[in-house]
């Protein structure tokens, strides 16, 4: 199996997948496999993140996959297929995170790692729950506006302000390895980051970020992570909703979408063992432009994995670690 062929096919034709890959419901022996989590039953505020995998892929299609001035293309470096859709059912949150886990860690067992595309936050959990079981504790960069190391409430263990502190208490997470980029806004509680500080997360706000820069901030993340398995979650909500207003829990004065885009080529010169890009919720977006810069972070996470693990001594890999901010 073979992607579209943009000069054959137009890229608005087609079943959509994203970037136009090939779907194969049961990969083996890939590099990555994208796979869709329609889910929104741990959102707190706005739903609609259950609808955020199909616009994504559908935006996807105007991706190449060649960047500018990169070299050979993504998927002549890995190997990539989109794997479909959990079917995840909207009624039972415990249902869910364990229909997740299991799907992801079956990916897992017989290919290299997983970009999951939500779905709301909460599902991150099984993510890290199906990598730790491979790799055990992983070190996390984690883009967002919010911490999510809340405590359960309203009788929802799994919502999506949960799934770091789960990860923390379940040892999925070596805390002292996981920066939190992006963090502003309000919180229900004055004390809401102490858990994660008590910890050893390091926290960048949204004010210390404009302070450090993508250059200070990429520095901080490698001097923390160093070589260990890191798993990078993205929730759309840290670019400013100027940049992507289709998400469920909006908080002004966020990274715009160059600083995001720019924070993630430091991805390739990590150990990346799983994705995520969380929280599109397209019932709010305009124009689809929020769908597009989660394709456009999507790719890039694909980018930095072939990077980070199939290009190690290639002089496109040597030119990114001399140029990256």
């Amino acid at each position: 199996m073979e992607r579209i062929d943009s000069h054959i096919s137009p890229r608005y034709a087609q079943v959509p997948t994203f970037m136009r890959l090939p779907l194969d419901t049961r990969p083996e022996n890939k590099d990555v496999v994208v796979i869709g989590a329609p889910y929104d039953g741990g959102t707190s505020y706005r739903p609609g993140a259950r609808f955020g995998p199909r616009a994504i892929r559908n935006e996807s299609g105007l991706i190449h996959g060649v960047g500018i001035d990169r070299g050979p293309g993504t998927f002549d470096l890995i190997s990539c297929v989109d794997g479909g859709d959990i079917d995840l059912t909207p009624f039972n949150m415990q249902i869910a995170m364990e229909t997740a886990q299991n799907h992801l860690a079956y990916l897992l067992e017989k290919n290299g790692a997983f970009l999951m595309l939500g779905g709301d936050h909460s599902l991150t959990l099984a993510g890290l729950r199906a990598v730790s079981g491979r790799h055990g504790p992983v070190a996390v960069v984690h883009l967002d506006a919010h911490s999510d190391t809340n405590p359960a409430f309203y009788g929802g263990e799994y919502h999506h302000g949960t799934p770091f502190r789960h990860g923390i208490e379940e040892k999925l997470i070596d805390a002292e390895a996981m920066v939190q980029i992006g963090i502003r806004g309000h919180n229900p509680r004055p004390d809401s980051l102490d858990y994660p500080r008590s910890h050893g997360v390091r926290i960048v706000t949204a004010d210390e970020f404009a302070e450090l820069g993508v250059r200070g901030t990429v520095g901080l993340i490698r001097d923390r992570i160093g070589r260990r398995p890191v798993y990078v979650s993205v929730d759309i909500d840290v670019v400013d909703p100027a940049f992507a207003p289709g998400t469920g829990t909006p908080a002004p004065g966020g990274l715009s979408s160059r600083e995001v885009l720019a924070l993630l080529r430091c991805v390739g010169d990590l150990n990346p063992v799983g994705f995520d890009v969380m929280e599109v919720s397209p019932l709010y977006d305009h124009s689809g432009i929020t769908s597009v810069l989660a394709t456009e972070i999507g790719a890039e996470l694909l980018y930095q994995y072939a990077r980070a693990h199939h290009t190690a001594n290639s002089p496109t890999n040597q030119e990114n670690q001399e140029t990256t901010p």
